[in-house]
């Protein structure tokens, strides 16, 4: 309960500056000023040896010639000198530092080493750190009015808590938030995370009273993995969700290295933060702008029930561009009941239109925009409504935010509006933020707020199966591991690999490996026609490329001429690679063609893929990632969220694919890569899945070990 101890620096009593100095434009002076100047109710200390005082405050020469009790350190001095300050802060009984100055681990060497020593002198002594390296930290509400940093600017008294790694962001998110009149409960830089990180700062702020949704900007998870989903899952789907919003960095940057297996390659650094913010509710934006755009619409603290939407406009065109944003943000647009089309044609004129979108017509007044708003709301098939209004001469934006307000005050569902323009609405926009509604300037961007609300009612109702109970021989499959490792097999194929999966519930096809174009035949024979005929070669991993796939032979005339073919094509793509031989595998039926897979991240643990397979996976990429472990109700989840589920569900007429065998399938080779570490990567692909009840079938595996995991 760590994270309790971080009211020290969020609502301290008193707050001492280390490093406060005389001079307009050092970062010592400005953030003791900023303190001075923006209203802190505490009492303010400023500590520098060579002044008598700072802004008409009188300085002390060191913390501990402080006669009175100090809440809250901020540090502003080079690495060596704020190292012998965190000592006497213990010394003093301080409970919270914050470290604004550079020069620590960023820069490596002393600097490290020095941060790494106040870390362990912090932990010691049970006070929490934040920094170094940041910005520092702002609390606006009334009874504190703390801005412990060096920006200038406090911002407004709001329900929002801003996180960000960046110290440069936060100044111009500051600023920006300031012209969208936005309002913030906590505003932290938390720089190097040397001591407190997101997964605290989530946990306090979750439990703060004066915080309704939480803004984080992210360049690296210092603890990722299951503890820090498992954490999140309870701040954003427990009994006071708090909605949490993401935008991380890095998302464009190219993703793997090369890498022996297809999940190597498509799983990027992304593809693990992606994995873990849908898997923890934590919903991940693009811009700075939309964080903005999504905050405003979850701060007036309103989740429709449905994606039942309603829009009212004064103008066809924003009407349009709405309706085509809303379908592509996950919404519909609702179907009113006859009553509501009644009282609609009674409000509004005979050149409205009064379905949805309602049009109210450029010369409405703001008692056409009540009357059909009001009417839209009421209908049990709306679930939410969005208000457009373009400014014509007629137009009331000012009356029309009023009626706005009213309405909303009395329905649980969400509205939220865009007033198109700046000068002319300006009066009603500022109505509208005053009164905590939702006000864009472009249809898009509300349309996409709901759609981001919605999402969140979803994750808040989803559904929770029953875990599977599956048994694994967990035994066969560690010797068949510690056998290969002992040979120094590092690469497993189709012989070894499929023996693995059985382990673990597997079904795999009847294969053998044959030296000679006779034991080729004789294994054709055995296993029966049509077979498929692959490459065995620990050099050559993707075989298809290597022109060593051969499907279909039907005769033992076909698979001689087969086995001579790939060897030689073979030759031809690595003459130094070692050829074993050529398996001979019976040829699966057709089914869906899927892929699963797993990659592991340091840090993070394995992490499990699952998505369209064959040849495509390369190709289309349509593929979804989440960390193991993994039970029924993600694995359900992961296959439901690619692109081409439908596929799978009995498009156009086709069989349903059997989704729990998938299902089953994913959580038994999550138990697999959990239960066995040595276990690198892995592609199962294909993974063929036949109709509903009858099941799926291994087609190809490859799997890589790492030696240096045996035995952890």
């Amino acid at each position: 309960m760590s994270y309790k101890k971080l009211d020290a620096i969020f609502s301290p009593q008193s707050v001492a500056v280390l490093g406060a100095s005389t001079i307009p434009g050092k970062v010592g002076h400005d953030i003791f000023e900023n303190i001075l100047k923006g209203g802190y109710t505490g009492t303010l200390y400023p500590v520098n040896p060579k002044a008598k005082s700072i802004q008409c405050i009188r300085s002390y020469p060191t913390l501990l010639d402080i006669p009175d009790e100090v809440d809250l350190a901020m540090i502003i001095l080079p690495p060596p000198i704020a190292l012998s300050a965190v000592e006497d802060c213990v010394k003093k009984g301080v409970k919270g530092i914050v470290i604004v100055s550079a020069g620590f681990r960023e820069v490596g060497g002393e600097g490290l080493a020095i941060e790494n020593r106040i870390v362990s002198i912090c932990r010691e002594a049970g006070i929490r750190l934040v920094g170094p390296n940041c910005l520092g930290v702002i609390n606006p509400q009334k009874e504190i009015r703390l801005n412990a940093s060096f920006s200038a600017r406090m911002p407004n008294e709001g329900n929002i808590s801003f996180i960000s790694q960046s110290g440069a962001l936060c100044t111009a998110v500051l600023d920006f938030a300031a012209d969208r009149g936005f309002g913030f409960s906590k505003f932290i830089s938390i720089g190097n995370k040397a001591d407190v990180d997101e997964l605290d700062l989530l946990r306090y702020l979750h439990e703060d009273l004066h915080t309704e949704v939480i803004m984080i900007y992210m360049e690296e998870l210092k603890r990722g993995g299951q503890d820090f989903i498992n954490t999140v899952i309870d701040i954003t789907s427990g009994d006071r969700p708090t909605p949490i919003l993401v935008i991380k960095s890095g998302r464009t940057v190219a993703g793997a290295q090369a890498a022996a297996s297809h999940t190597g390659s498509i799983a990027g650094t992304e593809a693990v933060y992606d994995a873990i913010f849908d898997e923890a509710g934590i919903l991940r934006v693009d811009s700075v702008n939309e964080l903005f755009d999504y905050a405003t619409a979850f701060a007036a603290k309103k989740i429709p029930s449905g994606n039942q939407i309603a829009i009212v406009t004064n103008a066809g065109g924003p009407g349009i561009v709405a309706t085509d944003v809303t379908v592509t943000s996950g919404l519909e647009l609702a179907k009113f009941d006859e009553e509501t089309v009644e009282v609609l044609a009674s409000h509004l004129p005979p050149t409205a239109n009064i379905h949805n979108p309602v049009d109210v017509i450029g010369d409405a007044a703001q008692d056409r925009y009540e009357n059909a708003l009001e009417a839209v709301i009421k209908d049990e098939n709306v679930h939410g409504a969005l208000v457009i209004l373009t400014p014509q001469s007629m137009t009331n934006a000012i009356g029309t935010a009023e009626a706005i307000v009213r309405i909303s005050k009395r329905t649980p569902k969400p509205i939220v509006c865009s007033f198109m323009g700046i000068v002319d609405v300006s009066a009603g926009v500022k109505h509208l933020q005053e009164n905590q509604i939702p006000v864009y300037r472009f249809p898009e961007s509300a349309a996409k707020a709901l759609g981001k609300l919605y999402s969140a009612r979803r994750w808040l109702d989803r559904q929770r199966i029953a875990q599977f109970v599956l048994e694994h021989d967990q035994q066969q499959a560690a010797d068949i591991i510690r056998q290969c490792l002992a040979k120094g097999q590092t690469y497993l194929g189709e012989i070894d690999g499929t023996s693995l999966l059985k382990c673990y519930g597997f079904n795999v096809l009847p294969m053998e490996l044959a030296k000679s174009e006779d034991e080729a035949v004789a294994v054709s024979e055995k296993i029966g026609y049509p077979v498929v005929l692959k490459i065995v070669s620990p050099q050559i991993i993707h075989k298809s490329e290597a022109g060593g796939v051969i499907i279909g032979p039907k005769t033992a005339k076909s698979v001689r001429a087969g086995y001579a073919k790939i060897i030689a094509n073979a030759k031809n793509y690595d003459p130094s690679a070692r050829i074993e031989g050529v398996l001979v595998q019976k040829l699966a039926a057709p089914g869906n063609e899927v892929i699963l897979g797993m990659n592991r991240y340091p840090g993070f643990g394995p992490l499990i893929m699952f998505g369209l397979g064959g040849i495509f996976v390369e190709l289309f990429k349509d593929v979804v990632f989440r960390l193991a472990p993994v039970g029924r109700n993600t694995a359900r989840r992961m296959v439901r969220s690619i692109k081409s589920y439908p596929l799978l569900n009995g498009f156009r007429g086709k069989p349903k694919a059997d989704h729990e065998i998938i299902h089953k399938l994913i959580v038994s080779l999550s138990d697999l890569v959990m239960n066995h570490p040595e276990i690198k990567e892995l592609d199962i692909n294909p993974l063929l899945v036949y109709k509903e009840g009858d099941g799926a079938m291994v087609a190809d595996v490859r799997i890589i070990l790492d030696p240096g995991a045996a035995g952890k």
